[in-house]
């Protein structure tokens, strides 16, 4: 007996009419703008070796994964992430090409999230990766297409910026196991205060115990940096501290006034892939991130081939539903005529209807079976002209 024919499997939605138009006008805008800043296209597989995101680091658990096998018997899986396979292309077919590379894409991703309810596990992002580049000016190109992917569509945005060397930094000085720091890290990235402090009690009552306690609330302006200076005293965290203020203070001026941005330190997300700055961008209404990123500087090593990179990705899925939930639906083309066909004059009428649509208008040819059920149905659906093509008319001509 079949249970399952008549539903989408966990994760997934059937997308109807004006969701298809919100989602292809998303994919166009966001593709069209990353163009426009001088990247380049590139598409990968959707299936992908198991072994491409079993490197040293695991920046995918494998239960997250779908997995199948190929006709040889070995491990595929359907690509779960751009970057990674990204890396791949950069670290092979494009090794020899000239640096900086900018490259853009549109595709999309499966990872499954059993915990989480209402997840998508069928993910359209659109994103840049800017490859072999770790000066400041990349990290601004980055956040800036930021800023312009969040801003395109109508809506009030903030953009949040943090850097993964302030945790790495305090997590090092403490006298603790990678599980540890992990555990740690997950507790300062959900804003866990009581399991945090209880966690870092057993490390004992010191300095960077207290700095990682206080690490979750160092977010808002640029007072952040002043707090953060007063609560930390490290070299290596000054220079971060301060590289950081640079960028959060030439990127407000880009913001203007339809976004804010803000400095949030307990952005510690994705510590063995992320190596410095991290950035996350809301829209209004939508309480996920629809865009994140950061820089990756180690990440193409991994594959054989060590150069720096910054990019993000912009959740697609994540724009539709804000659109949604705000109104601010993109114009549907309307139709602008139909052509009706008298018995013996079919091909005529479909002539008529090509000539039209040379013209630039939108036209259905008439599946009725007489003339008043096709003014009937131009009338429902607010079409203005109704064209007539029978032995009485002249066929419509250039």
């Amino acid at each position: 007996m079949r249970n399952y024919d008549l539903i989408t499997p966990e994760g997934t939605k059937d997308l109807l009419f004006v969701e298809c138009t919100i989602r292809r006008n998303i994919e166009k805008t966001l593709i069209e703008m990353f163009k426009s800043r001088g990247y380049s296209e590139i598409i990968t597989p959707g299936l992908e070796f198991f072994d491409v995101f079993n490197l040293n680091s695991q920046y995918f658990p494998q239960e997250n994964l779908y997995k199948m096998t190929d006709s040889k018997g070995r491990l595929l899986v359907m690509r779960p992430d751009s970057t990674m396979p990204i890396a791949r292309v950069v670290a092979t077919r494009l090794r020899d090409a000239d640096l900086p590379l900018k490259l853009c894409y549109d595709q999309t991703v499966y990872r499954t999230e059993p915990a989480l309810k209402g997840r998508s596990d069928e993910i359209v992002q659109a994103g840049i990766e800017l490859i072999g580049s770790d000066q400041k000016m990349a990290d601004l190109e980055v956040i800036s297409a930021a800023v312009d992917s969040l801003k395109t569509f109508g809506m009030e945005f903030s953009l949040e910026i943090g850097h993964i060397g302030v945790f790495k930094a305090l997590a090092d000085k403490l006298d603790a196991t990678e599980g540890e720091k992990e555990k740690i890290r997950k507790l300062i990235e959900n804003k866990n205060f009581p399991a945090l402090n209880d966690f870092l009690d057993t490390f004992g009552n010191n300095s960077i115990t207290g700095a990682l306690k206080k690490l979750p609330a160092l977010f808002g302006g640029e007072e952040v940096f002043e707090k953060a200076e007063e609560l930390i005293a490290d070299d290596t965290i000054s220079v971060i501290l301060e590289e950081l203020r640079d960028i959060y203070c030439e990127i407000s001026d880009i913001c203007g006034n339809s976004g804010s941005i803000t400095v949030d330190l307990g952005l510690v997300n994705k510590t063995d892939y992320y190596t410095g700055l991290i950035i996350k961008g809301y829209l209004q209404g939508q309480g996920e991130e629809v865009l994140s990123g950061g820089r990756y500087d180690k990440l193409i090593s991994e594959f054989g081939y060590d150069v720096p990179a910054i990019g993000f990705a912009v959740n697609v899925n994540g724009i539709e539903k804000a659109i949604i939930k705000n109104g601010v639906f993109p114009a549907e083309r309307e139709i602008d005529a139909i052509v009706y066909a008298e018995p013996g004059f079919e091909a005529a009428a479909l002539r008529s209807a090509q000539v039209l649509r040379k013209k630039g208008l939108v036209v259905e040819t008439a599946l009725f079976n007489d003339l008043e059920s096709a003014r009937e149905y131009a009338i429902s659906r607010k079409i203005a002209k109704v064209v007539v093509v029978d032995s009485e008319s002249k066929e419509v001509t250039e």
